[in-house]
Protein backbone atom coordinates (compact mmCIF):
# COMPACT_ATOMS: atom_id res chain seq x y z
CA UNK A 1 0.00 0.00 0.00
CA UNK A 2 1.37 3.61 -1.31
CA UNK A 3 1.55 6.31 0.98
CA UNK A 4 -0.68 9.17 -1.22
CA UNK A 5 0.99 12.59 -0.35
CA UNK A 6 -1.39 15.72 -0.08
CA UNK A 7 -0.23 18.12 -3.07
CA UNK A 8 -1.42 21.29 -1.65
CA UNK A 9 -0.89 21.90 1.71
CA UNK A 10 -3.14 23.62 3.88
CA UNK A 11 -2.02 27.29 4.78
CA UNK A 12 -4.16 27.82 8.30
CA UNK A 13 -2.16 30.50 9.83
CA UNK A 14 -2.49 32.64 6.48
CA UNK A 15 -6.19 32.16 6.58
CA UNK A 16 -6.72 33.16 10.52
CA UNK A 17 -4.29 36.05 9.29
CA UNK A 18 -6.33 36.63 6.06
CA UNK A 19 -10.00 36.40 8.34
CA UNK A 20 -8.91 38.25 11.35
CA UNK A 21 -7.77 41.88 9.38
CA UNK A 22 -11.44 41.35 7.03
CA UNK A 23 -12.82 41.69 10.57
CA UNK A 24 -10.52 44.46 11.70
CA UNK A 25 -9.62 42.27 14.22
CA UNK A 26 -5.86 42.46 16.12
CA UNK A 27 -3.84 40.02 17.41
CA UNK A 28 -4.13 40.96 20.94
CA UNK A 29 -7.47 41.01 20.66
CA UNK A 30 -7.83 37.78 19.47
CA UNK A 31 -5.80 36.58 21.53
CA UNK A 32 -7.84 38.07 24.35
CA UNK A 33 -11.00 36.69 23.00
CA UNK A 34 -9.49 32.94 23.01
CA UNK A 35 -8.28 33.35 26.62
CA UNK A 36 -12.25 34.54 27.36
CA UNK A 37 -13.28 30.68 25.73
CA UNK A 38 -10.92 29.37 28.13
CA UNK A 39 -8.10 28.46 25.78
CA UNK A 40 -4.72 29.80 26.71
CA UNK A 41 -2.85 32.33 23.61
CA UNK A 42 -0.56 34.70 24.00
CA UNK A 43 -0.04 37.27 20.71
CA UNK A 44 3.29 35.69 20.57
CA UNK A 45 1.63 32.15 19.96
CA UNK A 46 -0.55 33.73 17.25
CA UNK A 47 2.34 35.03 15.67
CA UNK A 48 4.30 32.07 15.25
CA UNK A 49 0.56 30.25 14.15
CA UNK A 50 0.11 32.83 11.51
CA UNK A 51 3.61 32.66 10.50
CA UNK A 52 3.21 28.42 10.10
CA UNK A 53 6.08 28.56 12.60
CA UNK A 54 4.03 26.63 15.26
CA UNK A 55 1.39 23.88 15.06
CA UNK A 56 -2.18 25.04 15.93
CA UNK A 57 -3.84 22.97 18.48
CA UNK A 58 -7.22 21.47 17.22
CA UNK A 59 -8.90 23.21 20.62
CA UNK A 60 -7.29 26.83 19.65
CA UNK A 61 -8.55 26.17 16.09
CA UNK A 62 -12.11 26.10 17.20
CA UNK A 63 -11.64 28.84 19.70
CA UNK A 64 -10.53 31.01 16.43
CA UNK A 65 -13.41 29.70 14.20
CA UNK A 66 -15.75 31.02 16.74
CA UNK A 67 -13.91 33.82 17.78
CA UNK A 68 -14.05 35.13 13.82
CA UNK A 69 -17.39 33.66 13.32
CA UNK A 70 -16.20 31.07 10.24
CA UNK A 71 -16.20 27.90 9.57
CA UNK A 72 -13.70 25.19 9.41
CA UNK A 73 -14.08 24.97 5.57
CA UNK A 74 -13.16 28.37 5.46
CA UNK A 75 -9.62 28.57 7.91
CA UNK A 76 -9.42 25.17 6.40
CA UNK A 77 -9.24 26.45 2.32
CA UNK A 78 -6.23 25.43 0.32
Amino acid sequence: MREQKIKQDICIGANIRAMRRAKKIGQTELAGLLQLEGVPMTREALVKIERGAQHIQASQLRAIKNALNVSYDELLEP
